[in-house]
């Protein structure tokens, strides 16, 4: 299950296997964002675990694989091409390696040929020479040189019509790992990029990557100049078998899987987050759902995937954004209050399951000094001052928080709602955060009461007036009253406060953002004997399954 030190990042959900016009994902693949971004890799190894050799091509717009070329090699590189140092530690940018150097210049032989089999079998007519697939044309290059001088001199004693060429900026270069011996290189300008695809020799092919075990092909998108993301593409279900060991587990009752599957199926057939930056639909993080290929999975989060095949949620015929988190705490909530926008189906209510059973940390206390709250808003971006007070400024009908109010030591105020309420505490230097959206505050001042206008605060009792039944002003001199304000009656404390509290005291269940299924909601009404569909009807409104 995915838990965000602070949050039980929920997740969205929506699916078609049929080909809806709104899905994200095409002849059942889904492409999933394996390292990208700043989490690129220079170099990426593979290693056969079930099968044995790679097929080398591309992914056409359908996802399709288009083959070029195959080698029956277990271990694998692909590396950014450039001047590449070869160690026992792997693969390194430069020209001095303890296992060698490929280097970054090749004399190309000027023809060009119809197939990968016949670069492959001109190659073999010279010593390190390789086939390559360069502009949608198969050559074969010989020698990796880290000069111009080296190169130019090889091509001099081949005595054939060839000329010096480089690898490019977008070109990569496959590898039998921790060796010098290059078996292909591919380089079409970013125009596509290069797709390896396992050998399973009639089994389902199974491949180490980074730890972990992956079903499906892999494709390798080079940023110009940069380093490679690696996508995983694979079949839509092979995907969800691999999220639901992550956001659950084997050991949760039958249904509760099954209502989990569904919700990440419907996530990858609808998510685009990426597609446009990167190239794929989901990444593996809690960003979207976890996803570790095949490695964790079990015959019961299998099972529940098989046994709700193709299913997701709609809501008028449309994909439903289906978020999910890990426990709300006593009460779901619209998702109009969290995130804005109404959802007809995202709909908050009382929950009566999750109280059922026993949920690890539902219950959580975490605590703030001034200059913490301080340093974490001011690093995030918000405009305020030093931190003197910080309240729930408003609640909604269900108890969740819809509003935080923070007061710093001129009286300036910074109020923030919905899901930025709980986000804003979250700081990964002080290893604290606010986990889930219900939850009180205590330490500060009560809920300042705003007189005639918002620029007159009355945070205390101290010299306020009162007004008589008849008419008459006089001094308060009571030790407690009440006001009314928008989320209700709030006491105002007679002792005010004189500078800043020593720390607030945060007290809250729960562990999420409260919109739509509870995770271990999920878990106690399995456990009470309702089916995966009542499950996803009772925390999406008015939907279908199918």
């Amino acid at each position: 299950m995915k838990k965000f030190l602070v949050t039980m990042l929920f997740v969205v959900t929506f699916f078609i296997l049929g080909a809806s016009e709104a899905s994200a994902v095409a002849n059942d693949t889904v492409k999933v964002g394996l390292r990208y971004g700043s989490d690129a890799l220079y170099s990426a190894n593979l290693e056969n675990e079930v099968g044995r050799g790679y097929s080398f091509g591309y992914y056409d717009a359908r996802r399709n694989f288009q083959e070029l070329g195959y080698t029956d090699e277990t271990t694998i590189s692909i590396t950014a091409s450039g001047n590449i140092a070869v160690s026992s530690s792997g693969y390194s940018e430069g020209t001095s390696g303890s296992q060698g150097v490929i280097g970054k210049y090749h004399v190309q032989l000027d023809r060009t040929f119809d197939s990968y089999e016949d670069a492959e079998y001109a190659a073999m007519d010279y010593d390190g020479a390789y086939p390559a697939y360069v502009s949608d044309a198969f050559v074969v290059r010989i020698g990796s040189y880290t000069s111009q001088k080296e190169a130019n001199s090889r091509l001099s004693g081949l005595g054939v019509s060839g000329s010096l060429v480089s690898g490019s900026s977008t070109g990569v270069v496959v590898t039998v790992t921790q060796t010098t011996e290059v078996l292909f290189e591919f380089d079409c300008q970013g125009a596509e990029s290069l797709a390896i695809l396992p050998d399973g020799q009639d089994e389902k092919a199974e491949t180490w990557f980074k730890g972990y075990r992956y079903n499906g092909g892999f494709e390798y998108n080079r940023i110009t100049g940069g380093n490679i993301n690696v996508i995983n593409v694979v079949d839509l279900e092979d995907y969800v078998k691999g999220v639901l060991p992550h956001e659950m587990g084997g050991g949760w009752p039958e249904e509760a899987l099954k209502a989990q599957a569904v919700c990440a199926r419907t996530f990858a057939c609808s998510n685009t987050k990426h597609l446009s930056s990167y190239g794929f639909d989901v990444c593996n993080t809690t960003d979207c759902q976890v996803y570790n290929g095949h490695s964790g999975a079990s015959d019961a989060t299998d099972w529940a995937v098989d046994a709700t095949e193709g299913e997701c949620i709609y809501a008028d015929g449309e994909l439903i954004e289906a978020l999910y988190f890990s426990s709300d705490g006593g009460a779901t909530e619209d998702s109009q209050v969290v995130f804005g926008g109404v959802t007809s189906y995202l709909v908050g209510k009382e929950d009566p399951y999750e109280a059922t059973i026993s949920i690890p940390d539902y219950s959580y206390t975490v605590t703030y000094t001034p200059a913490q709250l301080t340093w974490v808003l001011q690093n995030s971006g918000y405009t305020i001052g030093t931190i003197q007070n910080v309240y729930v400024s408003e609640y909604t009908d269900l108890g969740n928080v819809a509003k935080v109010t923070f007061v710093d030591t001129s009286g300036k105020t910074l109020t923030l709602k919905g899901d930025k309420a709980r986000s804003a505490f979250y700081s990964t230097t002080y290893g604290k955060a606010v986990k889930s959206m219900r939850f009180t505050i205590s330490g500060g001042s009560s809920a300042p009461c705003y007189v005639n206008s918002a620029s007159n605060p009355l945070d205390s009792l101290k010299g306020a007036s009162v007004i008589s039944g008849g008419g008459s002003v006089s001094t308060y001199k009571g030790s407690e009253a009440y006001v009314i304000t928008s989320s209700g009656t709030a006491a105002l404390s007679s002792g005010g406060t004189s500078g800043s509290a020593e720390e607030f005291v945060i007290t809250g269940t729960g562990n999420g953002h409260n919109v739509g299924m509870s995770q271990y909601g999920a878990n106690a009404m399995a456990k009470l004997g309702y089916d995966y569909e009542d499950i996803l009807h009772f925390y999406y409104t008015d939907v279908t399954i199918r």
